[in-house]
C-alpha cells in the first residue's frame, strides 16, 4: 500500500491510498469510497478476494478526515471532482468504484458525474437522498443516528454543539453486526480511530452533507448499479435501499432481511466478483 499527498489548484490536498504500481499496472481499479466517520484506507477484509480477481484499490480520505484538508460547504457531488483528480494524477482512465455507509452516495456521485469513466458501482448500506419521495427517511434508524442527523439539519453549529457531547451508542448495531465487528470487520477499529483523531469536523461536513440537497440526481446513473443492503440496518435503514432500487434504473437489490450494518458486508467478496464481472478496460 503506497500512500502519497496529492495538491490541487485550489491549495487543498488529499491523502491517496493505491496498492498499483507507479504508473500503472494493468490491474482492474476499485476505486473505495469510506463511511462515516472513517479514514479513506481501502477494506483489507477484502483483500484476499481482490488479490483472487487481481484489483488494484485506490481510495482517499475525504476531505477534513486523516490527511485531507477541509473543503467547506462539501456536497456528495464534490467528490466526484475529487475522485477525477485523484485518477488522473494515477493515470487511471477507466474504473469502478466500491463504498459503504456513508461512501455508498459517494460512490454513487461518481457514477453519475464522470461519465464513462466509470463503468460499475457497488453500494453497501448507502443512504438515499434526503427528502426523497416517498421514503421515511428517519424510520428504522437508532434514536442516536436520528438525533445526530437531526442535529445536522439544525445547522452547523447546532451539529457542533450535538457532537461535543455525543457518545458512542452500541445499540446501532445488532449482535450480528456486533460479530463481524469482533472478526474480519474489526478492520473498522483501524480506519475509525484515525477519522476522530483531529475532532469531529469530517465527521460534521459529511453529516450535514447528507442531509443537504446531493448535486445529483440517482435516477441519471446509466451504468450498472449493486445495491447490497441489510434488513435490520439501524444506521441506514434497508428502505434507503429499495427507495434506491426503485429510483435507479439500472440497479440491482440483494436485499439480507437478517443482515445489519456491518454483517452485510460478508456479502462484500460477491459484490466485488459482480463489480468485477461488470468494469470495463481501465
Amino acid at each position: 500500500m503506497k500512500e502519497t499527498e496529492l495538491e490541487l489548484g485550489d491549495g487543498r490536498r488529499l491523502h491517496v491510498y493505491d496498492t498499483g504500481e507507479e504508473g500503472g499496472d494493468g490491474r482492474p481499479v476499485v476505486f473505495w469510497h469510506h463511511g462515516t466517520p472513517n479514514i479513506g484506507a481501502p477494506p483489507e477484509p477484502l483483500f484476499a478476494a481482490g488479490e483472487r480477481l487481481g484489483v488494484r484499490w485506490v481510495s482517499y480520505d475525504r476531505p477534513g478526515y486523516g490527511g485531507s484538508t477541509f473543503r467547506p460547504g462539501r456536497d456528495i457531488a464534490s467528490a466526484a471532482g475529487d475522485v477525477a483528480a485523484v485518477v488522473d494524477s494515477l493515470g487511471i482512465r477507466r474504473f469502478t468504484v466500491m463504498g459503504h455507509s456513508g461512501g455508498g452516495p459517494h460512490a454513487l456521485a461518481c457514477a453519475a458525474l464522470l461519465g464513462d469513466r466509470v463503468s460499475a458501482v457497488v453500494s453497501v448500506s448507502g443512504m438515499a437522498p434526503f427528502g426523497a419521495e416517498g421514503l421515511d427517511w428517519f424510520a428504522g434508524m437508532s434514536d442516536s443516528g436520528a438525533a445526530s442527523l437531526r442535529a445536522a439539519l439544525r445547522g452547523r453549529a447546532a451539529k457542533e454543539a450535538y457532537e461535543a457531547s455525543a457518545e458512542y451508542d452500541p445499540e446501532m448495531f445488532t449482535a450480528e453486526d456486533h460479530a463481524a465487528l469482533s472478526g474480519d470487520w474489526s478492520w473498522f477499529g483501524d480506519v475509525v480511530g484515525p477519522a476522530l483523531e483531529a475532532g469531529p469536523g469530517g465527521l460534521i461536513d459529511d453529516d450535514l452533507a447528507y442531509v443537504s440537497p446531493w448535486g445529483f440526481d440517482p435516477a441519471r446513473i446509466s451504468v450498472p448499479v449493486l445495491l447490497l443492503h441489510g434488513g435490520m440496518d439501524r444506521v441506514v435503514p434497508g428502505s434507503h435501499g429499495q427507495w434506491l432500487a426503485r429510483h435507479c434504473p439500472t440497479a440491482e437489490l440483494r436485499f439480507d432481511p437478517g443482515a445489519g450494518h456491518i454483517s452485510v458486508l460478508n456479502g462484500g467478496a460477491a459484490a466485488l466478483d459482480w463489480l468485477m464481472s461488470h468494469r470495463s478496460a481501465t
